[in-house]
């Protein structure tokens, strides 16, 4: 039996965010056009008025698409929904949106937990958005171990790895996501990816300096892995960054992550 074998990818596209988010998206479009994941995790994705950002981009890619709301930061004053999305080359069997821990918070946060149909089995995925709030640190780890909690279902143990995608609002060695570590791993890392790798910098002409040295010029988005079954035989044949400037402006504020995954067993 050869190799099965899945692109993953993750990307803030924030929001309506911005000084002409209209003029953005066929950056955003024309990056996933590049990549071609298989299966791709959304944050700060909007949604208005019966359609949604995720399904828009769907219908142009040829994919698959579930979206969920609220989640974090709040809108702005345009209104409108914020939200995130997983989109897939192949159908999706099934999907659900628990609810985050968050005490500080007025609203639900929820998560995104999807099960696509992968050639060799049902493929889940995990995807979040966690609270960005510093001063709610507290709510930050608990969100963390509630994803963590999720991506290591025993329901989803199966043919294919389990993966956990999203902005997670933390470097990958932060104490908030020591939950994820303990049970999941880091693709970027086993993919031999730089260690001083950037997915919020501060060269962006619109980054949220306010955000602080834990998110500022640190790798914050991430795609974390586990093995569907013992006997599951797990790489990482390549990551990269994704999300440069296309005609001079930036797609998102964030850059995107992008991991090819290879296993057998």
């Amino acid at each position: 039996m050869g190799d099965s074998t899945l692109r993953a990818m993750t990307w803030n596209i924030w929001w309506r965010f911005g000084p002409d988010w209209k003029a953005r998206q066929p950056g955003i479009r024309a990056t996933l056009e590049r990549q071609r994941p298989d299966v791709l995790a959304l944050q700060e994705v909007w949604g208005e008025d019966g359609s949604t950002q995720a399904d828009e981009l769907a219908e142009a890619l040829g994919m698959h698409a579930v979206f969920a709301s609220p989640s974090f930061p709040p809108p702005g004053p345009e209104g409108g929904e914020l939200g995130i999305a997983v989109l897939s080359r192949w159908p999706v069997l099934g999907w659900e949106a628990p609810v985050m821990p968050a005490r500080h918070r007025a609203w639900d946060p929820v998560a995104l937990t999807v099960r696509v149909d992968h050639p060799v089995g049902p493929l889940p995925i995990v995807a979040a958005c966690l609270d960005h709030g510093v001063p709610y640190t507290d709510d930050r780890i608990a969100q963390a171990a509630f994803i963590a909690g999720l991506a290591t279902d025993p329901r989803f143990d199966g043919p294919c790895p389990v993966l956990l995608m999203g902005d997670l609002n933390a470097a990958v060695d932060s104490p908030v996501l020591r939950p994820v570590r303990d049970v999941l791993i880091d693709a970027w890392s086993a993919g031999g990816g730089a260690a001083d790798a950037v997915t919020l910098p501060s060269t962006h002409p619109q980054a949220p300096l306010s955000a602080g040295p834990q998110l500022i010029d640190q790798r914050i988005d991430h795609i974390f892995f586990r093995a569907g079954r013992e006997d599951q035989d797990i790489g990482i044949d390549r990551v990269r960054l994704a999300g440069d400037p296309i005609d001079g402006l930036h797609p998102s504020d964030h850059r995107a992550v992008v991991a090819d995954f290879r296993w057998r067993g």
